[in-house]
């Protein structure tokens, strides 16, 4: 049996924990950036589902939605809406691919998924600084920061889920810190503090954080004394495939040279 990569009790205990004073501001830029997408597509929405983790910030995003824990079975219906949101917890899931496809499969033809994730640029610069400190002081290192995907490789899955028109683009921000301490609170309250199935379970020695702060500072460290920390957020859309979309032209079937239509001189490589 395959270890999963997610400790599914600790991940609901630290979205709860995170609704007594929750910090949302990544929400807010996920639902920005769904909100610009929607508006940019010429045609309605009657049947939505949304996929959250995060419930008291998303529940209320589109009353008429459907709304779906992220749970790695998605209890969403073959062929049962036109549009699909997955709110702010792909990359909590141990089989992305697996979340892609059941959303795929529950659009009608014609469908938009869309779907908004933390990327592989997010925490970067804690990454480094724990990574250090713990070889610095334990000479190993143990899971602490969720592994998340790459832009590069997300197209490719959505092309495998068997979306049409794949897109996946990405929005980084960078918020600012007192100290590294602030960011790993602040973190606490947005619901996603260490929730790896292998992380290590004793408390975590404070001579680790005080390290691992140090090293952050020195590398990361602004003029001002503050620290930045890195966000990246992976927006996902596909479309369930349909006749009535655009289709690529057969390889062959062109009626115009490229470089007729660059108005450029065509030269031949060498062999």
């Amino acid at each position: 049996m395959t270890t999963p990569l997610t400790d599914r009790a600790a991940l609901i205990r630290n979205r709860a924990r995170a609704t007594t004073s929750p910090v949302t501001f990544l929400h807010d830029a996920a639902r920005g950036e769904i909100e610009d997408r929607l508006a940019l597509v010429n045609k309605s929405f009657h049947n939505p589902a949304l996929i959250r983790g995060f419930a008291a910030y998303w529940d209320n995003f589109l009353p008429e939605a459907r709304i779906v824990d992220d749970t790695e079975v998605l209890p969403l219906a073959q062929g049962s809406h036109d549009l699909v949101l997955h709110a702010m917890c792909l990359h909590w899931a141990d089989d992305p691919v697996g979340q892609l496809i059941q959303a795929r499969r529950a659009l009608r033809p014609d469908g938009l998924f869309l779907g908004v994730m933390l990327g592989g640029e997010t925490l970067h610069e804690l990454r480094t600084a724990l990574a250090q400190a713990e070889s610095d002081l334990f000479g190993g290192l143990s899971p602490r920061v969720a592994p998340m995907a790459e832009i590069r490789d997300l197209g490719a899955l959505l092309q495998r889920a068997g979306y049409a028109l794949p897109v996946a683009d990405s929005v980084r921000l960078t918020a600012s810190y007192a100290t590294p301490l602030h960011l790993m609170q602040e973190l606490r309250f947005m619901g996603e503090g260490n929730a790896l199935h292998a992380r290590r379970r004793s408390t975590s020695a404070k001579a680790l954080f005080a390290r691992a702060s140090e090293i952050y500072v020195e590398n990361f460290g602004g003029e001002d004394g503050r620290v930045p920390a890195t966000f990246e957020l992976i927006v996902l859309t596909g479309w369930a495939p349909d006749e009535s979309q655009q289709q690529p032209l057969r390889p062959g079937s062109a009626s115009r040279r490229l470089a007729d239509a660059l108005g450029t001189e065509e030269s031949k490589l060498k062999d």
